[in-house]
């Protein structure tokens, strides 16, 4: 959450990431007062341990995604620099954004694991960020990534297979 800008990132990334920043920080705050300090939430104990599975399937998920793709990184560029090429292997052929997919179980998890139905709803806030952030990455990745067009013509859903 930490990243600075860097050449060739596109503005609205920049500040797509500002705004991810401060809601990521205000929705930890907003769990911890929900779900420690005044118990606004008081959700059932076997939907905290379901929340607890997703989050340990999200960090799961995230790892595929770090091991099978070395051009990870946390900004929307082309790495012509390293040889960027598209992968298509592993997580990739299901989903084009597979690390986007795994922070649904991770964030939704990490809320409910927290006893904080705030933190759902804060949860899905960043993850319709991250929905319009894939619409921009994908242009970006059109555009410059040789060969992402005809990925996407074989991996055809972005975030959820046979939905979107």
């Amino acid at each position: 959450m930490n990243v600075k800008a860097q050449e060739g990132q596109p503005l609205w990334d920049r500040l797509v990431l500002q705004a991810a920043r401060l809601i990521y920080w205000s929705w930890l705050i907003l769990m911890g007062l929900d779900g420690g300090r005044y118990n606004w939430s008081n959700l059932p104990d076997w939907l905290i341990w379901v929340g607890r599975a997703a989050f340990l399937a999200g960090i799961w998920g995230t790892w595929r995604v770090f091991r099978e793709n070395s051009f990870t990184a946390p900004i929307v560029r082309i790495q012509s620099e390293r040889g960027h090429r598209v992968i298509s292997t592993g997580p990739y052929a299901i989903v084009r954004h597979p690390m986007y997919a795994s922070s649904l179980f991770l964030l939704t998890g990490w809320a409910l694991a927290l006893n904080s139905a705030w933190g759902v709803l804060g949860a899905i806030v960043i993850e319709l960020l991250i929905a319009l952030r894939i619409g921009g990455e994908e242009k970006v990745l059109r555009e410059g990534l040789p060969g992402y067009v005809e990925y996407t013509r074989k991996v055809r859903y972005r975030l959820i297979p046979y939905v979107w």
